[in-house]
Formats: structure tokens, sequence, C-alpha cells
């Protein structure tokens, strides 16, 4: 028997073999402290041998996902809800997420019962945001509480179809003396909200709020606990909202659903290239390019405005685009374009509040950033897809058949990519083919 010093930090309980100022897991100074010596025996731990089972004996049919009726969210999920699983929403304070899940429980109360534990409203204000929401409440339950061991006997005595907890921060385990919302406290509870899903077939939603660091509940502890994640997205100057899967044990994480809110609730968006070039101004300054969410291809306006500086320092902003991304396009069109760009503010906007991260893009950034600088147009119905690379070339890139459908859908003629980028079979859109950037602009612009 030998007896062990362990040092373990407050605020994320990690451990470690020494003691430490800052704790490198959650980055929290003095919180590692020295806790109780452990007994280890290094001897092997006997125990009851149990017989394993192989997986070609298993018989149990697969479980029926439960359609929820709301195509965007179902889409997002791999087809609907698998019962007994536990899933974590996440998101900005005030983006919309107990909106949503409020309209999720309520199309799914249509078909079974519905439990709503609010540990930060009363029954009246969510039934007024549920009137508003659908005139319909069915069979949704409330039950304010917070102690999660009476949340935990409550859906086991009445087994509902869902369940939902809003939110994870102000639930607490009573046997855990920290208070509410630490890590361990949202950890434990997480813990036992999933053994009830697990033991009652009832699916749980879990809201949980993103912090300034843009993690769930401090550091990301639950993640790893749940079987689907959900983030839902986008800034409240914008009406559309993102719902995007990062985790998802029953289905792809390659999905994406798009929402307009309103005052009616989160109303899913069918088309949403559609929407996204509703107003569109044409005019130098602006390209169109093909993005894909998950494995939905979505058009979206580049604009870019160049204006000459007044001060001795350039400005370069961009909205949508990665900073370091929208430097080294700017590098690229200065140094393989020919573009003086070295005195001249450099304005970057994706229309819709939408963020592009795939290279994709760099094409339509690029000739945007060009025709504002020429005062001139790239043809209005032409759509530009590629990625730059730092000697100016154009890359291919994947999934071009879908974009091209996508844009020859909503009406465009004339599509350019890069030169090597391979098709199967020949598409209905014209396409122009060239191999670098100064090639795209002598095209375009006769530059």
């Amino acid at each position: 028997m030998v007896t062990k010093t362990v040092f373990t930090c407050s605020n994320c309980d990690a451990q470690f073999p020494k003691w430490q100022g800052r704790c490198p897991e959650c980055g929290q100074w003095g919180t590692v402290a020295e806790s109780a010596p452990v007994a280890e025996n290094r001897r092997a731990v006997t125990g009851k041998p149990m017989r394993s089972v192989a997986f070609s004996d298993v018989t149990g049919a697969q479980a029926e996902r439960l359609a929820i009726g709301i195509g965007e969210v179902d889409r997002v999920l791999g087809g609907g809800i698998v019962p007994g699983s536990l899933i974590l929403l996440g998101g900005d304070p005030g983006i919309g997420k107990s909106t949503l899940v409020l309209q999720i429980a309520a199309a799914v109360a249509a078909r079974g019962d519905v439990l709503y534990v609010s540990g930060e409203e009363s029954a009246a204000q969510v039934k007024l945001r549920l009137d508003r929401l659908t005139p319909h409440g069915g069979k949704i339950r409330f039950l304010g509480e917070t102690n999660v061991e009476t949340i935990v006997a409550t859906v086991d005595h009445e087994e509902p179809a869902m369940v939902v907890v809003d939110s994870i921060q102000t639930m607490y385990w009573p046997h855990i003396p920290s208070e509410s919302g630490s890590v361990n406290q949202v950890r434990a509870c997480t813990v036992k909200l999933l053994e009830a899903a697990k033991r009652s077939n009832s699916a749980i939603f879990v809201i949980g709020h993103v912090t300034k660091e843009g993690a769930v509940a401090g550091p990301k502890t639950l993640e790893h606990l749940v079987d689907t994640v959900l983030y839902l997205e986008g800034d409240q100057y914008h009406a559309y909202r993102i719902l995007r899967s990062v985790k998802n044990r029953f289905g792809s994480t390659n999905e994406v659903g798009v929402f307009d809110m309103r005052d009616t609730g989160l109303v899913e968006v069918k088309n949403p290239s559609e929407v996204f070039l509703a107003e569109r101004q044409f005019g130098p300054g602006s390209c169109v390019t093909a993005i894909m969410e998950g494995s939905r291809p979505f058009l979206v306006e580049v604009q870019a405005l160049v204006n000459q500086t007044v001060f001795g320092m350039p400005r370069r902003t961009g909205s949508g685009v990665e900073f370091n991304r929208l430097q080294l396009l700017l590098a690229v069109l200065a140094k393989r374009a020919g573009l003086k760009l070295a005195t001249q503010d450099v304005f970057v906007n994706v229309v819709g509040g939408i963020r592009v991260n795939e290279p994709a893009a760099d094409f339509a950034v690029s000739l945007a950033i060009a025709s504002a600088m020429l005062g001139k147009t790239v043809g209005k119905d032409l759509v530009a897809i590629g990625e730059v690379g730092l000697g100016g070339e154009i890359r291919s890139v994947s999934q071009m058949e879908l974009r091209l459908a996508e844009a020859e859908k909503l009406g465009f003629k004339h599509a350019v990519i890069a030169a090597q980028a391979k098709l199967h079979g020949k598409p209905k859109i014209d396409v122009l083919r060239v191999a670098t950037l100064a090639d795209a602009m002598k095209e375009l612009f006769g530059r």
C-alpha cells in the first residue's frame, strides 16, 4: 500500500502530481492545492468477472427516431431525436436558444409528453413566451426546480418523451459544496441527467450558455459527456441564425439549419441562398461566391470598398471573413496582380451576417477588392469559386458540382473557377477557367 499525494484544482477539478501556481487546464491562478492523500494499492484489483457479449449475438432493434417536424432541426440531428439521448444546445445569451427549444418542445408535445424544467423563469413567464410562439401548448408540463436529484426523480416517475433543462448553469447537486454554475456542479448535474436519459429513454435537451472565451459553461467539460452538441450562431444585429452540429453520435456533423428570427419565433429558411441575395445591388466591389455549410451550398455576396487612406497607416477591416486571411489576400493582390493597395483603406463585408471560414471564398473576396479598386464590375450573373494561393494561383475546391448547380438554380449564367478544377459531366452554367488572379483580372476587367 503506497500513499500518493495529489494536488487538485478547485475550479476544474484537474489533478496534478505537484503544486503549480497556475492550472494548465483552466488557466486559473491560485486554485491548485494539496488534497487528501490517496492510498494506492499497486496490486491488481480483484473483482467478479462478467460475461461479455459478442455484437453478432445482439438482436435488439434500432430505436426509431422521433421526427420533430421542424425540417431544419431534423436535418441537423440526422433525421430526428433519438430516444434516450442527451443533447446540449449552446449559444450566446439572447441568441434564441430558449425560443428554439420551446418550439421543438411544442412540436414534440403533439405526440408525447414534454417536461420543461426551468431554473431561470417561472411558469407564468414561460407561458407568455409559449403563447407567443404557438397557440397550443400541447402536453408540455412545467417544473420550476434547480435540484438535479428532484429533476431526475421526476423524469423517472413521469417518463416523458422529451425533457428540456433551461439552463444547466442554474442546476446543482446537493452533494457537491460548490455553488451552481461552477465546473464541478455543471459536470455532476450533466452526468446525472445522462443517467436519467438512458434509464427512462427520454430525450433530454440541456441549454448551456457560452462564456467570453467561447466555451460552454467555462471549460468544455460537457461536450464529451453528451450525445449531441448543437450551437446556435448569429448576432443580435442580424435576423438570421445558424444551427450547427459539432458532435453527433447518431448522425452527421456536416449539416446546418438556417432560421429567420421573427416576433413569432424562429422560422425555417428553405432557400438560404435566395434570401442572402435578395437585396443585392449590382456594382463595383460586389462578387458572389458559393460556400458549403455542411452538405448544403450557399450563395453569398461579398462586398468590398477601397478608399484612399487619410492616415499614414491604411485600415483593413473584414466582417464575416478572417482578418489574417484578408491580409494574406491583400498581399497576393499587391504582389501577384499588381494592385497598388499600400495607400488604400480596404473594407470587406459578407452580406447577411454570415461568417465564411472555408478558402473557397478567397477568389470572390479578391475579385471584389479588385473590382472596387478599379471601379469595374465583375458581372451581374457571375459567381467566383476557388482558393487563392500565395503564388496568385487559383486552386480548385471540393464539391464543385453542387456549388455550380446552386448558382445555376438561382439564375447565374457564368462561373469563374480554377483551371485545374475537375467536373463530372458538362455543367449547364457557362464555366470560365483561369489559372491565376492576373489571368482572371485580364479576362474580367481587361487589365
